[in-house]
C-alpha cells in the first residue's frame, strides 16, 4: 500500500511541475505569417469589393486608383505641397510632441511615483485635462497662442504627455518594496536605490508608455493641422475630404498607417534592447 502511495505521489508531484512550468511561447515566426496572411487577406477583400462594385468608388476607390493617386500626389503635389512635404511636416510635429512628452512626463510621473505631495498636486490637473478631447480644448490653444506652430505642437505634446506621465507613475508604484528594502540593507543610498531598482523597475512600463503616446500623437495629428494648417498628412486629409477626394484621403491614412506600424517595430527594437527581461520574469 505505502508502494502505490509513493508511487502515486510520485505521479501527481510530476504533473504538478509540469502543470507549473510556464507554457512555450510561440513561435515569432507563427505571428509573423497570421499577420502576413491576415492583411493579404484584408487586400484580396479590397480588391473584390471594387471589383463587383459593393461600393461606389466615390467611397472606396480601388487599390490601383489609390496607388495612381500616391505617385501623382508625391511627383505633382497636392493641398501646396508634395507628398514628401506633407510627411516631413508631420513628422517634425510629431517629432517635437514627442521630445516634450518623453523630456518632461517621465520626470512628472517618477515623482509623481515617489512623492505624495507631487502626485496629489499634480494629479488633478492631468486627469483633468487628459480627460478632454483634444477638439474640445483646441480653440483655447490658439486663442492663446496664434494659429502657428505652436498651438499644433503643444496640442500633440498634452497628448502625448498625459500617458507617458500615467506609466511612469505606475513603474514607480510596481516595484515590489523587498527589492528597495534588501537594497538599502546592503548600504544603498537614496539615488543608488533609484538608479540601480527604481528605474530599472520602471522602464518598462514607460516604454509601454510611450507606446500609448505614439498612439494617441498619430490620432490627434489630423485635429493639430485641422485649423489654419498649410502643411501635414492631416491638412492634405481634411483639403481632399472637402473636394470628395476619397483616394487621396486613403493615401493619407495610409501613410499615417505606415507611420504606426514603423513606429511600433521601433518600440519593440527598443524593447528587446532595454528591457529584454520583460515578460520572462
Amino acid at each position: 500500500m505505502s508502494a502505490v502511495i509513493d508511487s502515486a505521489s510520485v505521479v501527481s508531484g510530476g504533473e504538478a511541475k509540469r502543470a507549473s512550468r510556464p507554457l512555450p511561447l510561440r513561435k515569432a515566426g507563427g505571428t509573423l505569417a497570421i499577420s502576413s496572411a491576415t492583411l493579404v487577406g484584408l487586400l484580396v477583400l479590397w480588391v473584390l469589393a471594387t471589383k463587383y462594385r459593393l461600393a461606389s468608388p466615390l467611397f472606396l476607390p480601388s487599390p490601383m486608383d489609390v496607388a495612381t493617386q500616391a505617385l501623382a500626389v508625391a511627383s505633382e503635389g497636392y493641398a501646396n505641397g508634395t507628398l514628401l512635404d506633407h510627411i516631413l511636416a508631420s513628422l517634425g510635429r510629431i517629432g517635437a510632441a514627442l521630445a516634450f512628452g518623453i523630456g518632461l512626463g517621465v520626470p512628472v510621473g517618477l515623482l509623481m511615483g515617489v512623492n505624495r505631495w507631487a502626485k496629489g498636486i499634480l494629479g488633478v490637473p492631468i486627469d483633468i485635462y487628459w480627460g478632454l478631447p483634444p477638439l474640445a480644448y483646441l480653440p483655447l490653444l490658439i486663442i492663446w497662442l496664434g494659429i502657428g506652430e505652436a498651438s499644433k505642437i503643444l496640442l500633440l505634446s498634452l497628448a502625448a504627455f498625459a500617458p507617458i506621465c500615467f506609466a511612469a507613475q505606475a513603474g514607480v508604484r510596481s516595484v515590489p518594496q523587498e527589492r528597495i528594502n534588501a537594497a538599502r540593507s546592503l548600504g544603498a543610498n537614496s539615488y543608488q536605490v533609484f538608479s540601480t531598482i527604481v528605474l530599472p523597475s520602471a522602464l518598462p512600463e514607460i516604454l509601454t508608455g510611450v507606446r500609448i503616446a505614439i498612439g494617441a500623437t498619430l490620432s490627434t495629428l489630423v485635429a493639430a493641422e485641422l485649423i489654419a494648417a498649410q502643411s501635414g498628412l492631416g491638412y492634405m486629409i481634411m483639403s481632399a475630404a472637402n473636394f470628395l477626394a476619397t483616394d487621396v484621403v486613403c493615401v493619407g491614412l495610409i501613410v499615417i498607417a505606415i507611420f504606426a506600424f514603423v513606429f511600433a517595430i521601433g518600440m519593440r527594437f527598443l524593447e528587446q534592447r532595454l528591457v529584454p527581461w520583460k515578460g520572462k520574469l
